[in-house]
């Protein structure tokens, strides 16, 4: 078989139909001849090498007279070619369930300890600014209370007042076969007074100002002004973090009041219009049945939420690498994180307050 002509990129299509045709004949055991190759490229040196195959190609190739760079083309190609990968070695899935597990293990631990560290750095600046007024910065302040409590308030009272709905309809189901529909109201009342109002709340602000956080520092990040913060001689987290998690620490704890009131006006509806408990009457059972202890326990957990999904969602806004995926990565990931941290501390929370009997 004798090659010449140009086997260059030019003429792909055309060689490659030829090498297709030449393949189908099943030319086996044939001498080969190169030394009238004219220009060849690398797609041109791969067709030759998928004719002819590595081997032979090679051998050819000693015994002509090709030009020397023509030569070192094909035969770089031809030993690219035949180069094979090497099988992964196969491993042991009880290794590799073991590993990743203290993979993830690890992932997790690290994380609790940059978590940690950034409470402690927060603590720390909080403290140290709190006995000096002329540190304090009110406008990021104000405007944080206005975007986190004053732009969340109508979707958490919309939520929690149909939430409060719902848990009355629930309840007013589930009681009517055993005569006690009276006590819907106590359900209703006792379930967002300790549980529903901050939990719905806080699950509010963890995806809608968690994320916030994140996406604004993360932006600031990536342009590069957390850089000239810092060459200004600033504190980022006494600029940034500080006047964000004092304003979720005012707003968390009035959405929460604001969440019990309507899931209670939500449940006193339902009661109203199936049960027919006046409101007049419903308001006499919470009086008289629920505690001020269930309104406390309730309203108390409203802080610490409020620290924890501020303190996440800036410290994953100053985890962001420098590009816009990672920003929404680490917004995404603040969201999942605050969320988590909520609901795990309100079951310790909630097991905490009934051992002790609150």
């Amino acid at each position: 078989m004798t090659f010449s002509g140009d086997w260059t990129l030019a003429n792909y299509t055309t060689l490659a139909r030829l090498v297709e045709q030449v393949q189908r004949n099943n030319l086996s055991n044939v001498s080969l001849e190169v030394s009238q190759l004219g220009r060849v490229d690398t797609a041109g040196a791969s067709l030759l090498v998928k004719l002819a195959g590595s081997t032979a190609l090679v051998q050819a190739l000693r015994v002509s007279d090709l030009g020397t760079e023509q030569t070192a083309l094909i035969t770089t190609v031809a030993s690219a070619m035949e180069a094979t990968e090497h099988p992964a070695p196969k491993s042991n899935p009880i290794l590799a369930f073991l590993a990743s597990t203290g993979e993830k293990v690890t992932a997790v631990a690290r994380l609790a300890w940059l978590l940690a560290g950034f409470i402690g750095e927060t603590l720390a600046t909080l403290f140290y600014i709190l006995p000096r007024p002329s540190r304090w910065r009110f406008t990021p302040f104000v405007a944080a209370v206005h975007d986190t409590g004053l732009n969340a308030l109508p979707i958490v009272a919309l939520l929690t007042f149909l939430v409060g709905a719902v848990v009355a309809f629930l309840g007013a189901t589930v009681l009517q076969d055993f005569g006690a529909t009276i006590y819907t109201v106590n359900l209703v009342a006792f379930s967002f007074l300790r549980e529903f109002g901050v939990l719905l709340a806080a699950i509010l602000l963890a995806g809608r100002t968690a994320s916030s956080f994140t996406a604004h520092i993360g932006a600031m990040k990536v342009n590069e002004e957390l850089d000239a913060i810092r060459t200004l001689g600033l504190n980022p987290v006494e600029l940034l973090v500080v006047p964000k998690v004092l304003a979720m620490m005012v707003s968390l704890p009035v959405l929460t009041f604001v969440g019990m009131i309507s899931g209670m006006i939500g449940g006193a509806v339902v009661c109203a219009i199936t049960l027919e408990i006046p409101p007049s009457q419903y308001m006499a059972i919470v009086e008289r049945d629920i505690g001020l202890t269930h309104f406390l326990v309730g309203i108390g957990k409203a802080p610490v939420f409020a620290f924890l999904i501020a303190v996440i969602g800036c410290l994953e806004g100053f985890k962001v690498s420098g590009s816009a995926q990672s920003v929404g990565e680490h917004t995404t990931s603040s969201v999942v994180q605050s969320i988590f941290m909520v609901i795990l501390l309100d079951s310790i929370a909630a097991l905490f307050f009934m051992e002790m009997g609150w």
